[in-house]
């Protein structure tokens, strides 16, 4: 199909089909901790220090990742399941667990992100947070950049690593911080000083959506053409913005601010329009994170060579699942997820990518507007479905715990 076609397919499916939430109005931990209790866990958190030797261990870990090995966790649905769920699945808690919130926080976003935290904390998982300025770039202020960092700070007292992924996906047109190279390099650079300032426990994670179908023509907020920001992404130089200029370079706040670099990779079928139970064709993951056209797009740099390679950061696949729809015909639902946990977990994979520390199965099963279906990303309802993704995870893939059980803090009293 055409580019633009790619482009206007591949934005509406980073809008919402990969399981990023499209408001801010969608659950993204159960509440089980009372906004009472949660400001009274943070205020406990804040006035207990934990030993200097616990929390330099837990940056360097966070910064750097587990060794030459890869972290496996779980994009959960946090309204159906909990952490403790998927570990009685799969017998092991996930290493990695990603959760979403609106920034600034709001008091539900307070709430749930300290439930997660406690999710996290009792599995011994690294959480992910991705924090989306759904009030645009304009709206992320000193002082909610000054919150999170003191929060994120207070879940390391607690033993809880976290990976701070802002504002995600803005080479895209879907989200209101998109196609504003400026603007994000300058928030992301504030919200990274702050985070490696305040939280020794916490990292940034840089994570543009996956360059093929740039620049998403068509989505509510591409770049204006003829404004500034249109400008600055016209790479080439030919007047305008098209697929020929790079997809990355314009948003990337520098190494000196970057601990990660990501995105996230799904397989949604294999020709337009998506939707068709399909099995992924041999080598798409990789061609993905090299660059290489997948569905009849144009090339696209590389983003491990360019970005993990060249500033020897730890690679995250944020987010990774295969489309099934049930009902909707075509190949098995086992047939399409065993042959993409086959090139996500491989021993190819691990070769080609030495840099990978990290990937995220999306366990959701939800309605998609872009198929206008129910989509069934998940690996863990079925047994069968779990015992494959058990075993794919060998060469160095495996679930948690990520972070050792932290001893009590000392010099102030415990809940």
């Amino acid at each position: 199909m055409s580019a633009v076609a790619l482009a206007l397919v591949l934005a509406a499916c980073s809008a919402g089909g990969t399981g990023v939430p499209t408001t801010p109005a969608v659950p993204q931990a159960t509440a089980t901790v009372s906004a009472a209790a949660a400001a009274s866990a943070a205020a406990r958190s804040t006035a207990c220090a934990p030993p200097t030797n616990l929390s330099a261990d837990l940056g360097r870990l966070v910064r750097n990742g587990p060794g030459s090995s890869v972290w496996v966790g779980m994009n959960l649905d946090w309204g159906a399941e909990t952490v403790a769920d998927v570990t009685s699945e799969l017998g092991s808690p996930p290493a990695t667990v990603v959760s979403f919130v609106s920034f600034p926080l709001t008091q539900d976003d307070v709430t749930n992100l300290q439930a997660a935290a406690n999710q996290a904390r009792d599995a011994g998982a690294v959480l992910v947070v991705t924090l989306q300025p759904w009030g645009g770039l304009s709206s992320v202020t000193d002082q909610a950049i000054a919150d999170v960092a003191q929060r994120l700070a207070a879940f390391g007292t607690e033993g809880v690593a976290t990976i701070v992924r802002f504002a995600h996906e803005m080479n895209g047109t879907w989200y209101p911080w998109s196609q504003d190279p400026g603007a994000y390099v300058a928030a992301f650079r504030r919200v990274a000083d702050a985070v490696h300032a305040t939280a020794p426990t916490a990292a940034m994670l840089w994570a543009p959506n996956q360059g093929e179908g740039y620049p998403f023509t068509g989505g509510q907020y591409g770049a204006k053409p003829g404004g500034a920001a249109a400008r600055a992404l016209d790479t080439n130089g030919n007047g305008r913005l098209d697929p020929a200029d790079d997809p990355y370079a314009p948003y990337w706040p520098g190494a000196a601010y970057v601990d990660w670099v990501g995105m996230s990779l799904y397989h949604w079928g294999t020709t337009y329009p998506w939707g068709a139970n399909t099995i992924p064709a041999a080598g798409k993951f990789e061609k993905m994170i090299t660059g290489s056209p997948t569905a009849g797009g144009v090339a696209v740099p590389d983003f491990y060579a360019s970005y993990a390679e060249r500033y020897g950061k730890p690679l995250a696949i944020v987010e990774t699942a295969a489309l099934f729809r049930p009902g909707g015909g075509g190949a098995a639902e086992s047939a399409i997820k065993t042959a993409w946990l086959t090139q996500v977990f491989s021993a190819d994979t691990r070769s080609r990518f030495p840099l990978l520390r990290m990937v995220n199965w999306f366990d959701w099963r939800k309605f998609e507007t872009e198929v206008n279906a129910v989509v069934d990303w998940r690996i863990t309802a079925d047994p069968a479905l779990r015992a494959s993704f058990l075993a794919a995870m060998t060469d160095g893939f495996h679930l948690g715990p990520a972070v050792p059980e932290a001893p009590p803090a000392q010099g102030c009293s415990q809940p």
